[in-house]
């Protein structure tokens, strides 16, 4: 009772970070659901994961701040119906308020993102999808909430959320809906030495999430894959916040 289910039979998807975290939980669900889905990490290969099982999924390597690295992904790609671009992460270059910390956080998380979807445009172009392609870029609380240990992550998910707002209307024309998420804590290995720290988690889930528990890839996953099917259809240039009510306090 009360459960959904989805077919994504015959679509072909490309989840950025789709190795661990967030990423390789929508791409897990995405493959579960029938979709032919491409991840992307940044080591050469798959045998050089030993921790995470990624034998439903075609690989590519990609650093997304790198713009070559970029542009060769989009070259390598088939046919596209749905873009998440997930890849990402704080401290890509050391502290954030020393300028060149904040401009690789920039890079990395905003930059990247944007010349891979840009680079996309074709090919989502060209998709048969019911109810059109799609774009789903994982933003962050930290775009509606200042982030004071990571400017630059926070800058650069502020940013994507207004490229999804500018994109939807870009490209409506074009047949692809471009919307965003934007998780609150979640547990992934990157947020583990955080969860490990009790006067964090009293404040952040004691406090600040009113659903009183971390979010799961999962709970992730449910709400991007929503945003690409035929049911959502009318929504474009949206950000469902997946947050356990973060926001609202």
């Amino acid at each position: 009772m009360n459960r959904l289910s989805f077919d994504f039979t015959g679509a072909n998807v490309l989840v950025t970070g789709g190795t661990s975290g967030i990423g390789h939980g929508i791409a897990a669900e995405f493959a579960k659901a029938g979709a032919a889905v491409t991840v992307t990490g940044t080591r050469e290969s798959t045998t050089d994961y030993d921790d995470v099982d990624l034998g439903d999924f075609t690989y590519r390597q990609c650093h997304i701040q790198d713009a070559g690295s970029v542009d060769a992904l989009a070259e390598s790609l088939g046919e596209l119906d749905i873009l998440i671009n997930n890849a990402g992460g704080p401290y890509p270059a050391g502290d954030e308020y020393d300028p060149d910390g904040y401009v690789a956080s920039v890079t990395q998380n905003m930059l990247g993102p944007m010349r891979l979807t840009m680079r996309c445009h074709e090919r989502l172009k060209a998709s048969q999808a019911a109810g059109g392609a799609s774009v789903v870029s994982v933003v962050s609380m930290s775009a509606f909430r200042s982030a004071i240990f990571v400017p630059g992550y926070g800058s650069s998910k502020m940013g994507l959320l207004s490229l999804t707002m500018n994109l939807s209307r870009r490209w409506a024309d074009d047949g692809i809906r471009v919307n965003a998420i934007a998780p609150g804590l979640i547990d992934t290995r990157m947020t583990h030495p955080a969860m490990g720290i009790p006067e964090v988690m009293d404040v952040e889930i004691g406090f600040h999430t009113p659903l009183g528990r971390p979010g799961t890839p999962q709970d992730c996953a449910g709400a991007t894959l929503f945003l690409c099917t035929d049911a959502a259809s009318y929504i474009t240039g949206s950000t469902i916040a997946v947050d356990g009510g973060y926001l609202t306090v």
